[in-house]
């Protein structure tokens, strides 16, 4: 059975991460999901065993690779608890601590994650202390030793013994090396144990052969696989301190990973450890300006040989490939000398000078080269050659300002721009800028209600102030009114022309004259396949809005974006691009082509990720410079932001909706002509209102049927928009409506989009039952939305769990509606809340929210019980003109 579902993790802060499923590209055989479903099992048994069986777990067995960084991290932990010699007699005391280095080579090594944002230092520091304190736990209740306990979880790992191995330089010259085996004595109340040179344990033992050969079991093990420690044990030289030669110390580094699988703790030189004694290919690129900008620019390549920093001639490399294999000492550093790899190192450096010799080396070539080295120079794909590649003074310089928009000078928005841009969207536009200038394609990727919108606009306002230009904006269709009232809102100067019938009835034609009246085109994706005739005009920007609709490089609407020419390209999307490596590399592939490599180089590229050192450090340093994120949290950038964000959503009808809603319209003119002012004419106006609200939500509600398909709503379409963006953040949402009947079909829809259950409260829900929904809602498991009627809502619930509230249909009383967010928004609420108030365009829900918003002008409050009365009183011409739509 094949499966389409993987196990991934998401993290939390302070070192915490739960696990959810994530629908893949790729087929899951029914082997791997058995595998993944028995995690699944575990954690939610036990998290804190389930956390060290992982630790312990065999790493060929192939998971997601955020599943696999976890293994990683906890794996680490294990392999240096194991090592502990001290250990049997520490146990529930023991404690591992995570090193610099290694957090640094954890953070290196990191994929793209879900809540990456929390990765640091800090999170890796608290993950180790909650595997300590696991281990304590755990080891404090088993009976057994720690041997019989890691036997449990693993049977092929073993605790290292008590014997150590030690390499040291010295400053002979025939034996430049001196080796001396060492053993732990027995442990202080301290927990600290003095180490003994092996030959005291032939004192100390004397005739107490078993205790002897219980000391040296971890040797004996290790002899098994290694010539050199049999030799050593069979004269019985282990047990004194020796002087060696470079090649005796260089079949002991060669071999060191043999005698620490067997159990023999090893201490040898840095420079092995940390391979600095490796001669590497050491390239720099753009280190002068080029004549001209651009992605065509050319870039300048240097290479040269190099050893820990210092530069070596290909006449000393020469001379290394004639002398014997081993351990050789060259300017001042002791180095390998593997003959077979340094002629590959000879090989790969003449290449290098080819590249430089042509002179041909784009800028993309050039920010790409982290990547995308091997290929470039032709190093096959078992090389071991390593590549040391660093930016020159221009490029470098190019890459600060991309990387940190707030050193790049700051721009306005332009001649009558009606906006305050916060500091973070300041700077935001000024990289846009900036990208533009460099000719560099833009990814606006901050989190939703943080402005991406009005950032865009402010560019757009600039660049109508500076010069004339043809920009085309692809947004999808149910964001033409947003985009629309934001233009109108914040640059009514600028000039827009929609290309859509929904505005214009002739667009599919090709009349292409008011692309020159205009600063601005917008239009749908669905329009780009329509209309073909886009992709002859020579555009000067190009912006796609909710850019993930491109993910897919297979689809028609992908490929007709992509034909689309443009000198200056910008993806705006607030999901987060790297939760699917494909969809990364489509997006690259529309904004920056070339800069990923062709689909299969990236898919290659891709399948080597988990297995290669630094291969994702690489990938994000290649695509960093292009993306600008910003997220909620990040007090340290965005410190001005309100914790509650507001923002009017909203939708257009669709061609049902807007049928009926004409259709009612027509009927109340006929009847209004018949009706006094009494109570009949007020029930027919409160009717009609509920009405025209139930075909704004649903054309089903209104006719009572049990359908609710999503084409057939523009708030539906909307609301899928919105929740995938939330799914992609595991966050999660209260759907707000004052529609009992509205609950299930919403419910059934939202699941639909999150792949996961949900909740519903209305006011027929049992008290004890509403406990329960709290939480559930509240817990750890992820549940990502709750759909509430706004009365059974609007009180006495905690829901803080919740970062998002959506209004799918109004109130038209700020104050019901302000109690009904609160229930999110309250104390206790550690992140910021993003209000979505839905608005059906055209509609009588604008036409009431602009008169809500003149009346909060004159009053910050509307009495509560008011509601929709207020409307009753309006006379015949003044209904027809809030009733009727103005499309």
């Amino acid at each position: 059975m094949i499966h389409n579902r993987e196990l991934i993790v998401i993290l939390l802060p302070d070192g915490h991460f739960t696990l959810d499923w994530q629908e893949t590209d790729t087929a899951v055989s029914d082997e791997l999901f058995s595998i993944q479903k028995n995690l699944w099992d575990r954690f939610a048994s036990n998290f804190d065993e389930a956390l060290l069986f992982l630790g312990f777990s065999d790493h060929s067995i192939a998971l997601s690779e955020s599943l696999s960084y976890i293994r990683l991290l906890a794996s680490g932990f294990v392999r240096d608890l194991v090592r502990n010699p001290e250990i049997e007699v520490t146990r529930e005391k023991t404690v591992i601590e995570c090193t610099d280095d290694l957090k640094s080579h954890f953070l290196e090594c990191s994929p793209f994650l879900h809540g990456a944002e929390f990765l640091n230092e800090k999170w890796i520091t608290c993950f180790w202390l909650d595997l300590n304190l696991v281990f304590s736990r755990e080891i404090k209740e088993f009976k057994g030793s720690v041997a019989e306990f890691i036997a449990c979880y693993s049977p092929r790992v073993h605790l290292a013994g008590r014997v150590y191995f030690h390499l040291v330089e010295s400053k002979k010259e025939e034996f430049p090396f001196a080796f001396l085996a060492t053993y732990s004595g027995d442990v202080s109340a301290e927990g600290k144990s003095r180490h003994f040179p092996l030959q005291k344990a032939l004192q100390d033992f004397g005739k107490n052969g078993k205790k002897l050969l219980a000391l040296l079991s971890t040797v004996n093990k290790a002899s098994e696989k290694s010539a050199f420690i049999s030799g050593l044990l069979e004269t019985g030289e282990i047990f004194y301190p020796l002087n060696v030669t470079s090649s005796e110390a260089y079949t002991f580094l060669r071999e060191v990973p043999l005698y620490e699988e067997a159990g023999v703790l090893c201490r040898i030189p840095d420079w092995w450890k940390t391979k600095s004694g490796t001669i590497k290919i050491s390239v720099r690129l753009g280190k002068v300006m080029p004549s001209r900008l651009g992605f065509e620019a050319l870039v300048d390549f240097d290479a040269e040989l190099s050893l820990d920093g210092e530069t070596i001639s290909v006449k000393e490399l020469k001379k290394m490939i004639a002398e014997t294999e081993g351990l050789a000492f060259l300017k001042g550093k002791w180095v390998e000398v593997d003959h077979e790899k340094l002629k590959e190192i000879l090989k790969v450096y003449e290449n290098a000078q080819k590249v430089a010799g042509k002179g041909d080396l784009t800028v993309i070539d050039a920010m790409r080269f982290q990547m995308n080295s091997a290929k470039l120079l032709n190093i096959s794909g078992d090389s071991s050659v390593e590549i040391e590649v660093t930016n020159g003074e221009w490029l470098s310089s190019v890459i600060e300002n991309l990387l940190h928009p707030e050193i790049i000078k700051v721009i306005s928005g332009g001649d009558d721009f009606h906006g305050q841009l916060r500091p973070y969207q300041e700077r935001g536009l000024s990289w846009l800028a900036l990208m533009k200038t460099l000719g560099l394609g833009a990814c606006l990727a901050d989190d939703m209600g943080l402005g991406k919108t009005v950032q865009v606009i402010a560019l757009l306002n600039h660049i109508r102030t500076t010069k004339k230009e043809k920009t085309l904006l692809v947004v999808p269709a149910s964001l033409i009114g947003n985009w629309m009232s934001e233009l109108f809102r914040f640059a009514p100067l600028l000039k827009f022309y929609i290309l859509h019938p929904s505005e214009n009835k002739n667009c599919a034609n090709e009349d292409r004259t008011f692309i020159e009246s205009h600063d601005l085109c917008v239009t749908t994706y669905a329009m780009m396949v329509k209309c073909a005739w886009l992709r002859d005009i020579a555009w000067d920007t190009l912006i796609l809005d909710e850019a993930q609709a491109i993910k897919n490089p297979g689809t028609k609407q992908t490929r007709a974006v992509k034909l689309i020419e443009a000198s200056y390209k910008v993806a705006m999307t607030g999901t987060p691009i790297e939760n699917r490596l494909s969809d990364l590399w489509s997006l690259f592939d529309f904004l920056n082509k070339g800069l990923l490599g062709s689909i299969k180089d990236f898919a290659d590229f891709s399948k080597q990720l988990q297995d290669a050192q630094g291969g994702y450090s690489r990938l994000k340093k290649v695509v960093s410079p292009f993306i600008l994120r910003r997220l909620k949290t990040d007090k340290t950038v965005i410190s001005d932001l309100p914790e509650k964000i507001e923002m009017k959503t909203y939708a257009s009808l669709s061609k049902k909706q807007t049928v009926l809603y004409n259709s009612i319209v027509e009927s109340l003119i006929q009847t209004l002509a018949t009706k006094g002012s009494g109570i009949e004419r007020k029930g027919l106006i409160l009717s009609s209102i509920i009405k025209f609200k139930q075909i704004c939500n649903h054309p089903d509600q209104y006719l009572g049927q049990g359908f609710y398909v999503e084409e057939e709503s523009g708030k539906y379409e909307r609301l899928r928009e919105i929740c995938e963006t939330i799914l992609a953040k595991r966050e999660r949402v209260l759907i707000f409506t004052q529609f009992k009947e509205m609950t299930a079909p919403l419910q059934r829809f939202l699941e639909q989009v999150f792949g996961h259950e949900g909740l519903v409260l209305h006011g027929e829900t049992p008290i004890q039952k509403r406990k329960e929904i709290v939480e559930k809602f509240q817990g750890s498991a992820y549940v990502p939305f709750l759909v509430l009627s706004i009365k059974a809502g609007g009180v006495g619930l905690n829901l803080t769990a919740a970062s998002h509230v959506i209004h799918f249909d109004r109130w038209w009383n700020p104050a019901v509606e302000n109690q009904a967010t609160d229930r999110a928004f309250r104390i206790g609420q550690k992140k910021n809340v993003i209000v979505h108030k839905f608005i059906t365009r055209g509609t009588i829900e604008e036409k009431i929210d602009l008169m809500i918003e003149d009346k909060m002008k004159l009053s910050k409050d509307i009495v509560p019980d008011i509601q929709e009365s207020w409307i009753t009183e309006m006379d015949n011409g003044e209904l027809m003109n809030l009733f009727t739509l103005s499309l």
